[in-house]
């Protein structure tokens, strides 16, 4: 395709997506039609709000070692994660369940949502989520938008022009769309909105009825007025027809966002409460129009925060900068009106989210010693307190750092723990400028070091079960469960307490950011004759690093900079084992065995545990085969000799083996109930926790046994022909093939976990 081909094709791209996006405008008997038939268009603003949220679907999650089911809206789907909130996920859902209360109007109906917690942890993200989420939905079907517009020119009578704030009129027959965003079943009498109302919800197949509490805004009611006293004054006699027939009012669906039904108040706004609520009076506009001494609504901005938002939501970022207004905001959940002037008021209907850190909670407080004199006590009873935390689990941590670094935003929605903990333990190529440009590798676990320190900072040690530490409870955190030898020890065997500190403090992810983005841009002492290892950061540099800057942060109390120095430790020991097993694996790769000798040992285990026949390879039904599992458990597994076995026929010791550890541990009743196409390969062996050490674990014994002349000392740099240069260079390879080292961070790898084998070898 030409570059001109391709033009047009994007040109077109975007005619359909904007074709997509935008209906022609209605008239109000064909938009009620619509909403009698699809009820869900007419939603009060919670209720779209929840709708646009469960309209995303759900995904399974494990955090702080359960499963929970997350709403995939909050990982911002449809800007490849960009703003995707991670970790939280039981906040997030309470949120969801606010909401719901609010929307079906159980009791909370005056709250405000109060979302707190500490820096960086993800509050920020859930304003821009939230406005990503809703403008994606509005464009769909099943979410569109609607409002309406107003034009009188045409009208009986003195058919002046209508306008708002500065705006002059359109070319387009002076068109005036509700500055607003009001519903159009606001334009109904009360009366006849309630009937219609009734009849929606009877037939919508919905738990939560739609609500249409509020009347038209000033500016529209200026219209509507005005349209129905030019024709009363003709003696029209169905005053609302003419009122809103299709020349004069139009419904129209609009694209949801930032100034058009989500209102964002931020930190550095400034004005009176007034104006950061509501909007402002004009007074040139105000000299311009005929008002006859009254303010006229047509002269108002209607740019306040509440303005933007009213149809949907409302956001007030960093709340403690506007402590101010919060006590003004308290009648507008509950009433859902606010003044634009003593004589002059509008409903708004939106739901109320504040953002802020603990610094709003300090001020909350100032008069708590008051007891029941407490000014603030009407506030703080309206406000419904959501409070984020900092991420516990070592993938989120990881995820979210990866994150901070890169442009990588796609969520990681692992089908798995091994998929998961590949990602986990990925390298991290950066290009950096410092006289020339460089392509820096943050080596192979280093980014889970440092994610796991973070996470071990915020852990509680108070509840720790005996024999637990921190880097053991992270683990438990993430994965739900502990490997002790054969077994595999779910969270549930373990007491930790429900009111434990765990993510309330610590180190958070822009300190660690900070760090490594210092070491990219450091130069290391780091030599080696053919390879680049000076660029190479790694694990233990970053785990160091962080340590040292602790006491230079003003983030940090001393108290909290000592706590966290000492937690280093154990972190260090658990990267180090994962980087051991890393070489293990890649020195040993030739020697693993085979998931199809696995597997045919399962077959064996399950026919011979239930009494039946297998199929071998010519098709003949046959008994088990007691020499191969007797071999496997023997050479393989390790955990029998022949002293267990009276021929190939296992003791009671092995009996109990084959039950306790290979059928229970998978799916006995899946065997059970197979169908013909059912095979054991349909199970994954690697879910029986004595299989896993089989296909992959080794340990320095073996590898003494297999490589009688291998000797770690000469590792640095093996004498040319000796069975340690061979075996290195088989390593190296097997370490960039395997887990995606470098050839210099598999080289840096192998001689720190080689230098500490040395003190051992014998």
């Amino acid at each position: 395709m030409s570059d001109r081909d391709a033009g047009g094709e994007y040109v077109a791209a975007a005619d359909r997506a904007l074709d997509e996006t935008y209906q022609a405008p209605l008239g109000l008997d064909e938009y009620v039609e619509r909403v009698l038939s699809e009820p869900r268009m007419a939603a009060h603003a919670p209720k779209y709000l929840l709708d646009a949220i469960e309209h995303a679907g759900t995904r399974t999650v494990i955090e702080e070692g359960e499963e929970k089911e997350r709403y995939r809206f909050f990982d911002d789907p449809w800007n490849d994660g960009e703003h995707a909130i991670l970790g939280n996920t039981e906040v997030l859902n309470r949120f969801v369940d606010d909401l719901r209360s609010i929307a079906a109007g159980r009791g909370k109906d005056e709250k405000i949502i109060w979302l707190a917690g500490p820096t960086a942890t993800g509050k920020s993200e859930l304003k821009r989520c939230l406005v990503n989420g809703l403008n994606e939905y509005s464009k769909t079907e099943a979410g569109r938008r609607y409002t309406i517009e107003w034009n009188v020119a045409g009208g009986a009578g003195d058919a002046r022009g209508v306008t708002y704030g500065d705006t002059e009129p359109t070319d387009e027959d002076d068109w005036y769309e509700s500055p607003v965003q009001t519903r159009p079943l606001a334009v109904f009498p009360d009366s006849v909105r309630a009937d219609l109302l009734e009849t929606l919800n009877d037939r919508a197949d919905d738990h939560i009825p739609v609500r249409a509490e509020t009347d038209l805004d000033p500016f529209s009611r200026e219209a509507y007025e005005y349209l129905e006293e030019q024709y009363r004054r003709e003696g029209v006699e169905e005053l609302f027809s003419a009122v809103t027939d299709p020349e004069h009012l139009r419904v129209k669906n609009y694209v949801v966002d930032v100034g058009r039904g989500i209102g964002v108040l931020h930190s550095e706004d400034e004005g009176t409460p007034k104006e950061r609520l509501v909007g402002t009076w004009m007074n040139g506009m105000l000299r311009e129009l005929d008002s006859r001494g009254r303010k006229n609504p047509q002269a108002f901005s209607y740019d306040g925060v509440l303005s933007q938002g009213n149809g949907l939501l409302t956001v007030v970022e960093d709340a403690a900068q506007h402590a101010d207004l919060l006590q003004k905001l308290l009648n507008v959940p509950d009433e859902g009106h606010v003044k634009l002037d003593k004589s002059i008021g509008m409903d708004v209907d939106t739901q109320l989210v504040i953002i802020s850190n603990p610094d709003l909670e300090n001020q909350l407080n100032q008069h708590a010693d008051r007891e029941g004199q407490d000014p603030l006590k009407a506030l703080k009873r309206r406000l419904d307190r959501r409070t984020f935390g900092y991420l516990t689990n070592l993938s989120l941590e990881a995820e979210l750092l990866r994150r901070e670094l890169t442009d990588q935003t796609r969520v990681w929605d692992a089908a798995s723990w091994d998929e998961l903990e590949g990602r986990i333990r990925e390298p991290v190529g950066i290009r950096t400028r410092r006289d020339v440009v460089r392509e820096r590798e943050l080596a192979p676990h280093a980014i889970e070091a440092a994610a796991l320190y973070a996470v071990v900072t915020r852990l509680d040690a108070t509840d720790l079960p005996e024999d637990v530490d921190l880097v053991e409870k992270a683990l438990l955190f993430d994965r739900g469960y502990l490997r002790e030898g054969d077994e595999e020890i779910d969270i549930e065997a373990f007491e930790f307490d429900d009111a434990a500190a765990d993510g309330d403090h610590g180190i958070p992810v822009t300190f660690t950011r900070d760090v490594i983005a210092d070491l990219l841009h450091e130069a290391t002492d780091r030599v080696h004759e053919e390879l680049p290892v000076g660029d190479v950061v790694m694990p233990r540099d970053v785990l160091n690093a962080m340590a040292e800057r602790l006491s230079e942060a003003p983030v940090f109390s001393s108290t909290e900079a000592r706590e966290f120095e000492e937690r280093v430790v154990p972190v260090k020991n658990h990267v180090f084992d994962r980087q051991e097993a890393d070489v293990l694996d890649a020195l040993m790769r030739d020697k693993r065995v085979s998931e199809a000798t696995v597997e045919e040992y399962v077959e064996n285990v399950y026919a011979w545990a239930e009494g039946e026949r297998i199929e071998n390879e010519r098709g003949e039904l046959v008994p088990p085969d007691l020499l191969a599992m007797k071999i496997f458990e023997i050479e393989h597994l390790g955990r029998f000799d022949e002293d267990n076995y009276t021929g190939d026929k296992p003791h009671e010791e092995v009996r109990k083996f084959r039950i306790e550890k290979i059928i229970t541990a998978l799916n006995r009743h899946a065997w059970r109930h197979r169908d013909e196409q059912f095979r054991v390969g349909d199970v994954n062996p690697k879910e029986i926790p004595v299989i896993k050490t089989v296909l992959g674990s080794h340990d320095w014994d073996d590898v003494a046994r297999t490589f009688e002349d291998f000797d770690p000392r000469q590792w640095d740099s093996p004498p040319e022909g000796t069975q340690t240069a061979e075996l290195k260079a088989a390593t190296i390879e097997n370490m960039r093939e395997l887990y995606g080292y470098s050839e210099a961070s598999a080289e840096l790898t192998s001689r720190h976990v080689m230098s500490q084998v040395s003190y051992r070898w014998d």
